[in-house]
């Protein structure tokens, strides 16, 4: 049998500046102002527009600051890696969704598996969490594969504006 080793990740939350920063593509700006050293992929077109919504909801609703996208951070190599968190606090069912993305330098590494990992135990930590989501594009198989390897199941779909078609995915804490 083998086991899959992970590496160590902390996901490092931004103050809403450096949300800003990213979302414009300011990566110098965004580095004056992050606890880490952050990389050209999270101010680059891929991150950008994550960046933009969580610097948006922030300011109209500061308590989802806790919540939403970080910077997934390897501690060890001391090396920004991508960016995980959810989409804001839990909704009035208990609800959180999880949203990640590594930098293609990155994957295959277990990043990922990582990051969602962290997560999940957020969640189970967390006061009033019932339900963890993660909506994937049928066509993202790597995710697709890790959210269901960590019991995730598909309960239903949804056309996201942005994305396309996602199959919604949900799992108890």
């Amino acid at each position: 049998m083998t086991t899959e080793r992970s590496p160590r990740v902390e996901l490092v939350q931004l103050d809403r500046e450096t949300l800003r920063a990213l979302a414009d593509g300011d990566l110098a700006a965004a580095e004056a102002g992050a606890p880490v050293p952050l990389s050209p992929y999270l101010a680059g077109p891929e991150c950008r527009p994550v960046w933009d919504i969580r610097a948006v909801q922030v300011v109209v609703d500061p308590p989802s600051a806790d919540w939403v996208t970080r910077v997934v951070w390897d501690p060890e190599r001391r090396l920004a890696v991508g960016r995980a968190g959810f989409h804001g606090p839990p909704d009035g069912d208990g609800m959180v969704e999880v949203g990640y993305s590594i930098d293609p330098d990155h994957r295959r590494q277990g990043y990922a598996r990582a990051a969602l990992r962290a997560l999940i135990a957020w969640a189970a930590d967390a006061p009033g969490v019932s339900v963890v989501r993660a909506s994937v594009s049928p066509e993202n198989t790597p995710s697709l594969n890790l959210v269901r390897a960590h019991g995730f199941v598909a309960v239903g779909e949804q056309v996201d504006e942005e994305d396309g078609l996602e199959i919604i995915h949900e799992r108890r804490p």
